[in-house]
């Protein structure tokens, strides 16, 4: 399969309550705050209806109604692959509260228990890539935090963990692409 010149566009959903908690949100649908309600609104205005040839959304509803706010609702595939992280029983906690049991913990070191380990999340962004690469165009994704970070890591050929250092913003939009033949991150964090 060869690699087509599309960009990459990956859009994170809008605030939720979970976010301004810290609480890890992997699949639980939770709907967005009136600011992640605007944040939406504000990726409409930011992309002011910017052509994608293929849209995909995770099936969570905070990426869809994000989707929706930002004018792709209509146009949206949902991928499965691009569900946050599946955080097992540490769904709806936080780090804090989690290093309490198990102290120097992190999610990109130990993962969750009972929930996906960090190389079944890359698989899942590695099959997202996959998908992409044989699009003719430009690609828009409505994801997660983790997922998109990961699916970043992939997209730049590191390991799943360095994703650890792609912080992503609620409600934030940026952009894969590539110098001349090296797959890089275009823009980051925009809003």
């Amino acid at each position: 399969m060869s690699e087509t010149r599309g960009d990459l566009w990956l859009i994170r959903h809008g605030e939720t309550e979970w976010t301004l908690t810290g609480a890890h949100t992997g699949r639980t649908n939770l709907p967005l705050t009136e600011n992640g309600k605007q944040q939406g609104l504000a990726v409409r205005e930011q992309l002011g209806g910017r052509s994608f040839a293929v849209v995909l959304v995770s099936p969570l509803e905070r990426a869809l109604e994000t989707c929706r706010l930002a004018g792709y609702g209509g146009q949206a595939v949902v991928d499965p692959n691009l569900a946050e992280w599946s955080y097992g029983s540490y769904e709806g906690r936080t780090s804090a509260q989690i290093q309490a049991e198990r102290p120097n913990w992190t999610i990109w070191d130990q993962g969750p228990l009972d929930g996906e380990t960090i190389d079944q999340v890359a698989a899942r962004a590695e099959a997202v890539i996959a998908r992409v690469l044989a699009v003719d165009g430009d690609v828009a994704l409505f994801a997660h935090g983790h997922v998109l970070r990961i699916l970043t890591a992939r997209w730049l050929e590191m390991p799943p963990d360095a994703a650890r250092r792609f912080a992503l913003e609620t409600g934030s939009v940026s952009v894969l692409g590539y110098e001349r033949d090296t797959r890089v991150i275009a823009r980051w964090n925009l809003r």
